[in-house]
């Protein structure tokens, strides 16, 4: 499978499984399992993971197109698939995990990542949680919040303070099946935005997990968390507020194209309000300058330099700015039809903010820009 190949199943997946059910999925928070087998079947869950091991193989630019055709139609399921990537990508680079890569890449092994903490809230690297030591690895007791797919994934990549740690970055990443005793899952999901990807608080207690499942270096797990997961879940981040703006100027613009004023001779409202034209203009240049920047992070992680970190930190803060305007002109534009639900524009309006209070949240972000350009360490 090549890059084409996989934006050609995404956008079939999109077209007939996703957009159908989106709104109904976001009514009733429902976790799309009917797309969860799409991606499997088609290779999609397993699009990063190594040839060796039944993969793709392929790179960011290939998981960004396939980020943004998904999030045009269900930004949910965009979220979960995100998630998993992100995961898998922890996953590949600990060595080893060879069965869980080769079940991932056949498509019958979802993951997750569950790294935040009521404690240290959007400081997702700072685990309050700590592992004790066993004879067979550790012991997890933990209370994470904001787990995607919770109860749906067969794995959770979770973090908690080393063993033997000292301060909030001495961390280390471990690989919990969903089997796993000890597990439990909180109340189902019912927030603003992103209704439809089971995202819940669960809590570890007195989880036992061997000391083959560790996925980072013992006090690693910050460095992983900022080598390997910032960049792709910024990155994924970026291509969610992309499909969203997009579907947000789509649906805008058959709006101001269908609904007409019958009083002035039946002309569109296109036709007949140069504001509203100049609105769609306006969402229509942040599309594809958040569609530039997609790519620009993409070129930098394909050839990392001493920008890339700068680059994948600008990416999530302009992501999350940028569709929360794209998607508030388009209530704006449409009006009445957006506030009463009468097109998809209130979802991709809520859908919107979620990416905003995601850790790193745009606040964080900008002060780690800050300090970056300041030549100020980051922690």
């Amino acid at each position: 499978m090549d890059i084409q190949a996989a934006s050609n199943h995404a956008r079939e997946i999109a077209e007939k499984v996703l957009a159908p059910s989106a709104n109904t999925n976001d009514k009733e928070a429902r976790f799309s399992t009917e797309a969860l087998k799409k991606l499997g079947e088609t290779g999609l869950l397993g699009l990063t993971v190594a040839k060796e091991h039944g993969g793709a193989g392929l790179g960011p630019r290939a998981f960004a197109d396939v980020m943004a055709i998904l999030s045009e139609a269900d930004a949910s399921v965009g979220m979960v698939y995100m998630m998993h990537i992100c995961a898998t990508q922890v996953i590949a680079v600990s060595g080893g995990h060879a069965a869980t890569l080769g079940a991932i890449a056949k498509g019958s092994h979802l993951s997750t990542l569950a790294f935040s903490e009521a404690g240290s809230r959007s400081h997702f690297w700072a685990p309050i949680s700590r592992a004790a030591k066993t004879p067979g690895g550790v012991r997890i007791n933990a209370k994470k919040s904001w787990v995607t797919s919770a109860g749906h994934a067969d794995s959770y990549v979770i973090t908690t303070l080393a063993v033997d740690g000292k301060g909030p970055t001495d961390s280390t990443l471990y690989l919990v099946p969903r089997d796993a005793s000890g597990i439990h899952i909180a109340a189902p999901w019912d927030g603003m935005g992103l209704r439809a990807n089971a995202s819940a608080a669960m809590t570890f207690e007195a989880v036992d997990v061997a000391a083959a499942n560790r996925v980072s270096d013992e006090g690693g797990g910050f460095k992983a968390k900022l080598d390997v997961v910032l960049p792709w879940f910024c990155l994924g981040i970026a291509a969610v507020g992309l499909g969203i703006c997009r579907a947000a100027t789509a649906a805008t613009t058959a709006h101001l194209k269908s609904s007409r004023f019958e009083h002035l001779g039946n002309v569109s409202l296109g036709e007949a309000l140069p504001n509203l034209r100049a609105n769609l203009a306006d969402m229509q240049i942040a599309t594809d300058g958040l569609a530039l920047r997609v790519a620009d992070l993409c070129h930098h992680l394909e050839n990392p330099g001493p920008l890339t970190m700068l680059r994948v930190l600008e990416a999530k803060a302009a992501a999350n700015e940028d569709v929360i305007r794209v998607t508030s002109t388009a209530m704006r534009t449409c009006g009445g039809a957006a506030f009463s639900k009468h097109t998809s524009i209130d979802r991709f309006f809520r859908d919107a903010h979620a990416g905003a209070v995601m850790a790193p949240t745009v606040d964080v972000l900008r002060e780690f820009i800050g300090k970056a350009l300041l030549g100020i360490p980051l922690f």
